[in-house]
Formats: structure tokens, sequence, C-alpha cells
């Protein structure tokens, strides 16, 4: 059986983040974590594109239009989505988390969603850490993936 292997070599990867500015100092440390967690696995931070918009219901747009350019390997959704009292969060959490998957699918550039979802900003910020280091791994591993997918079938002996 052949396997994909699980490859996290950021090197030679071109990868692009968009993110909000809403909800400002939690996408910032998401932001963080994910560039230091780029730069750990050997993403060179010149090969990193980073756009900002103003919220999250903003960010597929701009993920589908360079992921069309076909400049990137994979790209990177940070943002933040806080309940508040009225049904604005389910909107924006659902559309925003939707319009990523959509982008993905209709480009097949792998795009990591680190578009948080919580109830309060404690939560929003106990989690920047390990998730803006995670999309940075899934987008590594995801990028990988597509490419060995897409490679010519080797020949078999």
């Amino acid at each position: 059986m052949n396997s994909t292997k699980v490859n996290l070599d950021g090197r030679n990867l071109r990868i692009g983040i968009v993110q909000s500015r809403f909800n400002e100092p939690v996408v910032t440390s998401l932001l963080n974590a994910c560039v230091a967690e780029l730069q750990k696995h050997g993403v060179d931070p010149d090969a990193i594109d980073h756009v900002s918009v103003p919220g999250a219901l903003e960010i597929p747009v701009v993920l589908q239009t360079m992921a069309h350019t076909q400049k990137y390997d994979a790209l990177i959704a940070i943002g933040a989505v806080i309940r508040g009292e009225t049904y604005h969060f389910e909107v924006v959490a659902n559309e925003s988390c939707r319009g990523v998957m959509d982008a993905t699918l209709e480009t097949g550039v792998p795009i990591a969603n680190g578009i948080l979802t919580v109830d309060t900003d404690e939560q929003a910020l106990a989690r920047t850490a390990e998730k803006g280091a995670d999309c940075a791994r899934v987008a590594i591993e995801m990028a990988h993936t597509i490419k060995e997918i897409n490679a010519p079938v080797r020949a078999r002996s």
C-alpha cells in the first residue's frame, strides 16, 4: 500500500495569510503564533504574504482571490468571532467558515482555518498560541499532501 507521509518541512513553500482586524488582541496573538511556527518549520519570512481585512466575513473572498493567483502552496485564515448578545455571532461564525471551505474546494488550494469561534475573550486568548501554531502545521502538511497527490505516478518496478 502506498501512503502519504506527514511532511512538515516548510522550506520552499509560499504561504499566504489573511487576517481580520476585528478582535485585534486575539488575532494578533494568533498571527504571531502562526508566523513563529511557520518559521520554526523552515518557511522563509519572505515567502509569507500577509493581508489584513476588516472582519471574518471578508476573509474568504481574499483567500479565494489569492488562491486563484496560483502563487501559494497553502493559505491560512486568521480571525476571531466572539459571541455577543445577538444572533450576529452565528451568522458570522457559520458564513466565514463556510466561505473558507468553499474557497478551498473551489480552488484546490489548502486553507488552514484559524478563525476562532468562542463565547468569551478569555476563551479566545487561551486558544491563540496553540491554534495559531496548529494552522501553520496544517498549512505545511496539506501543501505537501496536495503536491504528492498531484505528482505524476511513479514508475513501478
